[in-house]
């Protein structure tokens, strides 16, 4: 490990466009990020996860000041993480792992069984002790129902305004007939899905913030949530 002096030097040379400072200090500083990439274990690649963490460590190092009076790696921790939580919450691109969609499918099937037998439905840490895994790794599974189809998405052969763009605001003598389906088939859920939708994608709330709101669990909203974009698609494609 490089002393806090050593650290500060080669921050220092790296800055002034000395690649060989900014390469010693991503080797120095791997087993940093490898620590805080294990924290995200399963959501992405791991090669990938350490892209993004090497990601977040460059940006500290361009972005720390000795005078914040802290030592680097207690700075670069926070951006490290950050660069990888930024990802997973707004890259529309981002590839679900195998390991998620399929974690998914098994929490449903296992929910379905569940319900059929007349038991109560598990929540996430039944879940997590039934599954062996962590509580984190069931939001993020069930989370990754949403992508069946996204309101970023477009639809038919139209211009590619996304679908999220294209039901707000009031109607107008140019709305498509898809813009005016999709305002019809959000208008026309209950209350509750409604505000599912409302609060997940409009609101951008996550489906643990929305289950608080609604005094549910969050593997009911994942569930609503699912089935509700199920149907969204298959009405959108018919």
């Amino acid at each position: 490990m490089l002393s806090h002096e050593e650290t500060l030097a080669l921050l220092a040379a790296a800055k002034a466009g000395d690649e060989s400072a900014k390469e010693k200090l991503i080797s120095e500083n791997t087993p940093l990020i490898k620590s805080i990439v294990k924290r995200f274990k399963g959501r992405l690649e791991y090669d990938d996860l350490m892209q993004l963490g090497a990601m977040g460590f460059v940006k500290a190092m361009s972005n720390f000041d000795e005078a914040f009076g802290v030592r680097f790696s207690t700075y670069a921790v926070p951006m490290i993480s950050g660069e990888i939580k930024r990802f997973l919450r707004d890259d529309g691109a981002v590839k679900v792992s195998r390991w998620a969609k399929t974690l998914a499918t098994k929490i449903s099937r296992y929910i379905d069984e569940e319900l059929k037998a007349g038991r109560a439905e598990p929540d996430v840490d039944e879940l997590a002790t039934h599954f062996e895994v962590d509580a984190q790794d069931i939001v993020f599974a069930l989370d990754t129902t949403h992508y069946l189809v996204s309101l970023s998405d477009t639809v038919g052969d139209d211009d590619g305004t996304p679908l999220g763009d294209r039901i707000q605001g009031d109607a107008s003598p140019d709305e498509s007939l898809d813009e005016l389906m999709l305002k019809e088939l959000i208008t026309s859920l209950p209350e509750r899905e409604k505000k599912i939708i409302v609060l997940r994608y409009f609101r951008d709330k996550t489906q643990s913030e929305v289950a608080r709101e609604l005094g549910v669990s969050q593997v009911q909203v994942s569930r609503i949530e699912a089935k509700i974009l199920k149907q969204f698609k298959q009405d959108i494609e018919d």
